[in-house]
């Protein structure tokens, strides 16, 4: 493993995050993601609501943190023998992490534009007070959903179930949900409910379950459950009560 520090001299390497490089895709996925994206997002071509190239910032802060010949080095292409040099695997990923999450707006040919207020839906603003604990937005009538994914499902025994809530579409939600996670399979929406108080009734339903052992906490996500369709029921129906 070879360290890894911002070559740039206008700041010292002690200001920066330390971190391993590695000629690997995950490497280039994981540096993508929470570093290159990241600092993509705060600059100033971004933040001030113009027009960018999203491939030009990614690249300055590729050669922040990498050197020339640490980007030039060739890896191997996911289920092939060509190979790609780190730069370009790199950029690959942040464009694809972009698009999948909808971080900006694509214009075509390249550009983007940051989101602004008028480019956010208003169920998208109340999911998100709702996800920040807002107590306002507790109080919003909406949906409590319960969501696998094919190879989990099982008839007759528990299985992992996320169980969520929206004030939106239960379907757009979860397929919102699911973006970029790791799974070729598409969820499967087991049930829904409406209800008065979405935020508290969640929050009970998830109380119930892990009072019970129910909730699996070793797993990526949250909200993930042993249970079944007819247990998440009957807890909603006695909160309703």
């Amino acid at each position: 493993m070879i360290p890894v520090t911002p070559i740039a001299e206008a700041k010292p390497a002690t200001n920066y995050p330390a971190f391993d490089f590695e000629p690997s895709r995950s490497f280039c996925y994981k540096f993508g993601r929470y570093t290159v994206l990241t600092e993509v997002q705060a600059m100033s071509e971004v933040t001030g609501g113009g027009d960018f190239r999203l491939t030009d910032l990614a690249q300055r802060v590729i050669d922040k943190y990498l050197t020339p010949e640490q980007q030039q080095i060739k890896v191997k292409k996911a289920q092939s023998d060509r190979l790609e040099p780190i730069h370009s695997i790199v950029k690959f990923f942040v464009s694809f992490i972009a698009k999948e999450q909808e971080t900006f707006i694509r214009l075509g040919n390249g550009l983007y534009r940051a989101k602004t207020a008028d480019d956010i839906s208003d169920v998208e603003l109340e999911d998100s007070a709702l996800a920040d604990g807002d107590e306002a937005a507790a109080e919003f009538e909406g949906w409590i959903y319960a969501f696998s994914f094919p190879p989990l499902v099982r008839s007759s025994e528990p299985f992992p179930i996320k169980i969520g809530k929206t004030v939106g579409e239960v379907q757009e939600r979860v397929m919102q949900q699911c973006k970029g996670s790791a799974t070729f399979d598409n969820p499967v929406i087991l049930g829904k409910w409406q209800v008065n108080r979405v935020g508290p009734t969640e929050l009970a339903a998830h109380n119930v379950l892990k009072a019970r052992g129910k909730w699996r906490e070793n797993v990526p996500g949250v909200e993930w459950f042993n249970t079944t369709l007819d247990e998440i029921e009957q807890i909603l129906k006695f909160i309703s009560g």
